[in-house]
């Protein structure tokens, strides 16, 4: 696989699928990036080039772990950028990876042509999501069979009592439909996940949600914010507050949709995103 060397020599791995005008992804996690497969199909329209953070994948591991901050990794996607000779970039950052996307954005303006934000999460821009928005929607699956389980261990959660087996119990919440190919990938993506990355890259410094959501509104690119209608980590009212931080922003909630919207429909998510990044979109 193709690797170039970071701002302090770092070896970091990216993987290019399909043709066209290229889209740099950048995972939440931060976890390898392999999760993120060919975003539903997304790869048929736009060149995708799918960064591993420093620490997953194919990327080596710097023994610093303060360079794993989040705020750290604007630095990686800059050298990235800068190894492509990209001049501007399409840039697409997923749940926590959308927390780097949104402060190179802030870092980089100028180096930005569209930003989208698929089920971000807030904890860059400070938004608060409560637990009582959280059972409003994770009451949309009361149907379902693992339900009462599930909710019962996300109330345990909120109610900080939360045990290993309540990360586990809630797992279904992610999908927009828990079949056999969404428990693989949520085996998968708990198989990549290292703890030690995902502390640091949280780590105290690595977040300043005022200056960075006042950036925000300063930002003139086109951004889009896709939401699954049922995701519990980036609920939709949640998501249009985020939408409101940019003066130039699209909202769009994918019905049935979880926390990967590529997998729980993959014909809808790929013509959303493909017509944002392609300028066919109302932004």
């Amino acid at each position: 696989m193709p690797a170039f060397s970071t701002y302090d020599g770092t070896r970091l791995a990216y993987h290019v699928l399909g043709d066209g005008e290229p889209v740099v992804c950048l995972p939440g996690g931060p976890t390898d990036s392999a999760y993120l497969g060919d975003l539903g199909g997304l790869s048929a329209h736009r060149r995708l080039i799918r960064l591993d953070l420093r620490g997953t994948g194919g990327s080596a591991s710097p023994s610093d772990l303060a360079t794993y901050r989040c705020d750290r990794l604007v630095d990686d996607v800059e050298a990235l950028r800068v190894h492509l000779g990209l001049d501007r970039i399409d840039l697409l950052g997923h749940s926590a990876g959308a927390n780097t996307a949104v402060q190179y954005a802030v870092r980089h303006p100028e180096r930005v042509r569209r930003l989208a934000l698929i089920a971000p999460s807030v904890r860059a821009v400070g938004l608060t999501i409560t637990g009582d928005l959280r059972r409003e929607t994770a009451r949309l699956r009361r149907d379902e069979a693992w339900f009462p389980a599930a909710f019962a261990a996300m109330e345990e959660i909120v109610a900080g009592h939360a045990t290993k087996g309540s990360w586990s119990a809630i797992a279904p919440f992610s999908y927009g439909r828990w079949d056999e190919e969404a428990v693989r990938h949520q085996a998968a993506v708990k198989e990549w996940t290292n703890a030690e990355t995902v502390a640091a890259f949280g780590a105290p410094g690595a977040f300043t949600p005022a200056a960075t959501s006042d950036a925000l509104a300063r930002f003139g690119r086109p951004v889009l914010v896709l939401a699954g209608e049922a995701d519990l980590s980036a609920p939709p009212r949640t998501m249009e507050e985020y939408a409101g931080l940019f003066p130039h922003a699209e909202l769009l909630v994918q019905a049935g949709a979880a926390h990967y919207p590529w997998l729980d429909d993959p014909t809808a998510f790929v013509a959303a995103t493909a017509a944002f990044l392609d300028g066919h979109g109302p932004v």
